[in-house]
């Protein structure tokens, strides 16, 4: 028991230490929690569809736009980047609108539209950065 203590001790030391020692998150931290509230705030949408609540699709949908206003959201600095983004952001606003609407089908195809944005975008940008990598080697 005294070594699962000591182990549980050391591991919250381990996690703690970056923050203990002032250290900023980095870039790549703040854009991966970034997306986890954006995953998190899209699986709320979804589930406000399959119960039917609008005030919970509504609520999910200003997270999510205010989520596309964050500066970690500029992976990249392209005119493709910034189509996908404002689509998305667009997508969002009218998901938000269809909620304060109670139209449910509306939703539901924003919730389709957003989710295809999303694949698209994350497609875009894998690509991108692979074509990054392979021009600088050698």
């Amino acid at each position: 028991m005294r070594k699962l203590a000591l182990g549980f001790i050391g591991l919250v030391l381990l996690v703690s230490v970056p923050t203990l020692s002032g250290r900023e998150p980095k870039k790549d931290d703040r854009l991966h929690d970034l997306m986890q509230r954006k995953l998190a705030s899209s699986q709320k949408v979804l589930e406000g569809l399959a119960l039917n609540d609008f005030g919970k699709i509504s609520k999910q949908a200003d997270e999510l736009i205010e989520i596309s206003k964050q500066a970690e959201w500029r992976v990249l600095k392209t005119p493709q980047y910034e189509l996908h983004s404002n689509d998305f952001r667009r997508i969002a606003e009218n998901l938000g609108k269809s909620a304060r609407d109670k139209n449910i089908d509306g939703c539901a195809l924003n919730y389709v539209e957003m989710t295809l944005t999303c694949v698209k975008c994350h497609k875009y940008v894998r690509e991108t950065r692979m074509t990054s990598f392979d021009d600088i080697r050698p």
